[in-house]
């Protein structure tokens, strides 16, 4: 389902949340007319984001996910983290899915089989 769309109010981040600490905001999804779920590479899975590098110059090897949607972004961004040889950890607690025809039985069977954590 359509969600957080570019220039849209749904991917503006909650006027709450504390960004004054951010080093980096990765963003994702820049050919409107592409969904693209994980936050390592666009949806052509050759184009990455500059994520990977990121997290890679800080030699940061370990990796928890959280957020919407645990059976898409979620979900292909730890799959795609743990095929690159991060430590994933998703915790379910602090993510949401929107579960369409079975989509989050089939999302948490993928990222257990890439061997992603689920807490």
């Amino acid at each position: 389902p359509d969600h957080c769309i570019q220039g849209s109010n749904g991917a503006a981040f909650h006027p709450d949340l504390d960004q004054s600490s951010a080093d980096l905001i990765i963003r994702k999804g820049y050919n409107p007319a592409i969904d693209s779920y994980s936050a390592f590479f666009e949806n052509d899975h050759i184009t990455p984001t500059g994520l990977e590098g990121y997290l890679r110059s800080r030699d940061i090897t370990r990796l928890t996910i959280v957020g919407l949607a645990l059976d898409f972004c979620v979900h292909f961004s730890a799959v795609d983290a743990a095929r690159l040889g991060f430590d994933v950890t998703v915790r379910q607690d602090l993510c949401r899915a929107i579960d369409l025809d079975g989509s989050l039985d089939d999302a948490l069977t993928a990222m257990r089989s890439a061997g992603v954590s689920l807490g």
